[in-house]
């Protein structure tokens, strides 16, 4: 379905940089892009792509920069909110147990492998949680919920062909290098996360070993474009970087990063912060110890207690009450010029948008 509403925008002036800071949604309900580690445009720059609660249900909406105004593209059952991932023509995701994609053109909704031929042919249904497009968009990866475990499965969109390509104890994340679509990046337990999958050989390896007994918190991992290289939240010490072939590590930034993600040639990221929030910086990942810069204060209010007090996990998996909705996951515009976040602090969760180069002076 294409359904055309009115554009929500609005401007705003942040606090502490004074830059304008426009604010995309405002319906009285929960509206957030993607994730940090999913683009939250098309490829061109002209959708900018969220997930709104405003009918009751989560369903996927594009704002046409093109044309203006809001455009609703699902009338779905069970999305699950943070598997969305634009790519080309397309936006996929997960629904009802199953794998879909909504086309930006004529709002076209496909179903390419459903819940039951997930279940007979993998084990389980589509699993909720991140997916991964290659930077072609080429080969789909998603994640199946198996009774005893996850997998890994990848879909080749020019043939449309299903294959299994890792069964472990967990898989979240997942994330394509984006120079080299054969390595698939994946976090595996929370006390050993760091994992890539070769995806033609179907192997899996660990590049980086947490030091359990200082109790490192290693989380939000991401890669750095044009360095075949994944930056690895230190939590809450700063960045750090781990060579995908090599496995050489450098300390990137020492400040409390907690979503820490690059633009597309990888020569700047944004961070947001968290006890305490100071807001969202940016840094230069190539240069070690590159002093943030403040870019915007979201003034989200970063539900998650549990990232105050040293890693819970040594004892398996804890209970936490973290909406992601509540966190403002930055994430860079295509061609780099914006960044965009999510931030409830007029009461509800909603979608905001400042232009790099506007400093507001």
């Amino acid at each position: 379905m294409l359904e055309r509403m009115p554009s929500e925008s609005r401007w705003t002036r942040d606090e502490k940089t004074g830059r304008p800071v426009r604010q995309v949604t405002c319906a009285p309900a929960i509206s957030h892009h993607p994730f940090f580690l999913a683009p939250a445009y098309d490829g061109s720059g002209r959708y900018l792509i969220f997930v709104s609660f405003r009918t009751g249900s989560g369903q996927l909406y594009a704002e046409d920069s093109r044309e203006g105004g809001i455009l609703r593209l699902t009338d779905v059952e069970a999305l699950d909110e943070w598997s969305v991932y634009p790519s080309g023509e397309h936006v996929y995701f997960a629904a009802n147990g199953g794998a879909m994609r909504v086309s930006l053109a004529d709002g076209t909704v496909e179903t390419l492998l459903c819940a039951q031929a997930c279940r007979e042919r993998f084990g389980g249904p589509v699993g909720e949680g991140t997916t991964a497009l290659t930077k072609d968009g080429r080969f789909w990866a998603v994640r199946v919920k198996q009774e005893k475990g996850f997998a890994i499965i990848i879909r080749d969109n020019a043939s449309g062909e299903w294959s299994l390509s890792y069964e472990g104890p967990m898989v979240a994340h997942l994330q394509f290098c984006p120079d080299d679509d054969n390595l698939l990046f994946f976090a595996g337990l929370l006390t050993d996360r760091v994992w890539v999958l070769d995806r033609k050989r179907g192997q899996a390896r660990r590049i980086y070993t947490r030091n359990a007994a200082a109790k490192q918190w290693i989380t939000h991992e991401s890669w750095i474009p044009g360095r075949r290289e994944l930056s690895l939240v230190d939590w809450p010490h700063g960045v750090l970087g781990v060579n995908v072939d090599t496995g050489a590590v450098r300390r990137i930034a020492d400040f409390n990063a907690w979503h820490a993600v690059c633009n597309e040639d990888g020569t700047l990221m944004a961070a947001d912060t968290n006890f305490p929030d100071r807001g969202i910086f940016l840094f230069d990942p190539r240069r070690e110890g590159d002093a943030p810069r403040l870019l915007c204060c979201p003034e989200a209010s970063c539900m998650g207690a549990h990232w105050a007090e040293p890693f819970p996990y040594d004892n398996g998996p804890v209970r936490v009450y973290a909406p992601q909705h509540t966190h403002p996951h930055p994430r860079f515009s295509p061609d780099g010029s914006k960044l965009v976040f999510t931030s409830d602090r007029s009461g509800t969760a909603q979608l905001y948008e400042i232009n790099l180069k506007d400093k507001g002076d």
